[in-house]
C-alpha cells in the first residue's frame, strides 16, 4: 500500500462532503507532478485528508484509493474552472482517481504540529515553499501520523 496527501478547501470540498457522499472523483488537480502522482496511485491506497486555505490547516482524516486512471470530468466542462480546451475524450490531459471515506480523526492535525513532528527531509507537506495539492507519504510518516491522530494533542 502506498500513502498520500490529499489537499482541498473545506469550503470547496472538505471531509464533511466526502463523509455524506462517502465515494468521490478528487477532481480539479492542475499541476502536473500532482497529476503525474495520481496516475500512480492504485487501488487500496490510503489518503490524508488535508483542509488547506482555513484555520488551522491541518489533516483532517483519511480516504481509500478505490478507483485509478479516471479521465478528470472537469476538464471537459467549459463552466468548470478546471476546464482544459486542449485536453479532448481521446488524449485527455488530466487524470484522477476515485475516492473512498475511511475515517475523521479525533482532533484536526495542524501544519504546526506537523511542523513539530516532521523535517521537510521526511515530509514534503512541511517543507518551505510546498504548494502541491497531491503528494506521497512515506509508511513510516504515515504510521507517525496516524498515531498522532488519535493521541490527544
Amino acid at each position: 500500500m502506498n500513502y498520500w496527501l490529499f489537499k482541498s478547501e473545506p469550503h470547496v470540498f472538505g471531509i464533511d462532503d466526502l463523509e455524506r457522499a462517502q465515494t468521490s472523483v478528487w477532481d480539479g488537480v492542475r499541476n502536473y507532478q500532482a497529476r503525474n502522482y495520481l496516475r500512480t496511485a492504485q487501488i487500496g491506497d490510503l489518503a490524508f485528508f488535508y483542509h488547506s486555505s482555513t484555520q488551522p490547516t491541518g489533516i483532517v482524516g483519511t480516504c481509500a484509493i478505490i478507483e485509478t486512471n479516471i479521465a478528470d470530468p472537469s476538464q471537459f466542462d467549459p463552466q468548470s474552472k478546471y476546464f482544459d480546451p486542449k485536453s479532448t475524450l481521446v488524449e485527455p490531459r488530466w487524470q484522477t482517481v476515485k475516492v473512498q471515506y475511511q475515517s475523521r480523526f479525533p482532533r484536526i492535525l495542524s501544519l504546526d504540529e506537523l511542523k513539530a513532528t516532521f523535517t521537510g527531509d521526511e515530509f514534503a507537506l512541511v517543507r518551505k515553499g510546498m504548494r502541491l495539492s497531491v503528494m506521497p507519504v512515506s509508511e513510516r510518516v504515515a504510521k507517525r501520523i496516524l498515531d498522532l491522530a488519535t493521541t490527544p494533542s
